[in-house]
């Protein structure tokens, strides 16, 4: 009985990993030993930056809201305080879009929120 070789089935395998691999720089694209590597590593990091993407986009709405909230003289944490008081339920992505783009409706937000404190 001869014996059996897992060649087809070995060769697929590493040509998947290789085809992952594309475009990776130097030898992390054409040696499926290393390219193994870096492709699990890509994982890791695919699986990582997915939850860290949605910390940084809360971050750069914070910013922006800030940035906007005091221009209108109230900082951030008063602005958010304010508009809790005053029963505005808007949040945060919501609220950077409207600091980029409507500053009018954003003004309207702070003095609103203005008022709820001064009351």
């Amino acid at each position: 009985m001869p014996r059996v070789k897992g060649g087809t089935v070995t060769r697929k395998r590493r040509n998947r990993v290789l085809k992952l691999a594309k475009g990776y720089y130097g030898s992390k694209h054409k040696l499926f030993k290393v390219a193994n590597q870096q492709v699990m590593k890509s994982y890791n990091y695919a699986y990582r930056d997915r939850r860290q993407r949605k910390r940084e986009f809360r971050r750069l709405w914070i910013t922006r809201i800030n940035a906007a909230a005091r221009m209108n003289g109230v900082s951030y944490s008063t602005l958010m305080h304010g508009l809790k008081v005053a029963g505005i339920d808007v949040n945060r992505k919501m609220l950077a879009d409207l600091a980029v783009t409507d500053a009018q409706a954003f003004t309207q937000l702070a003095d609103a929120a203005k008022k709820a404190i001064a009351k």
